[in-house]
């Protein structure tokens, strides 16, 4: 029996797509989605796997909020890219299954180790 927990933040940083032709070439900024998705075995004695205010604090400590990501990194920082990078971050303290960045409404990408 398993159970798999979700958790949404956001953040908003500025970047640019290095070795890319386009617009987005130039820095710009989104408000960033970030969903992490948790795989827990069993609960505590309150029904909880992992507790939701925890997770979120976690994420917000590791999230590049208010920061221009190509500073950040030493890797361009695509969608692609950021939900690798903080699915391995993540995963030095839990047992993420997938992670999810968000750079628009409607595009985004998805990591998972499989």
């Amino acid at each position: 029996m398993s159970w798999e927990l979700i958790v949404k933040e956001k953040f908003s940083s500025a970047h640019f797509l290095e070795n890319y032709k386009g617009k987005c070439e130039h820095m710009h900024g989104h408000t960033f989605r970030i969903e992490a998705y948790f795989r827990v075995e069993q609960l505590d004695e309150s029904g909880i796997g992992i507790d939701f205010t925890e997770l979120k604090a976690y994420l917000r400590s590791i999230l590049p909020d208010h920061q221009v990501l190509n500073e950040v990194f030493d890797f361009s920082p695509s969608a692609e890219n950021l939900s690798k990078y903080l699915y391995y971050k993540i995963k030095e303290k839990y047992n993420v299954t997938k992670v999810v960045i968000w750079e628009s409404e409607n595009a985004g990408a998805v990591y998972s180790q499989d």
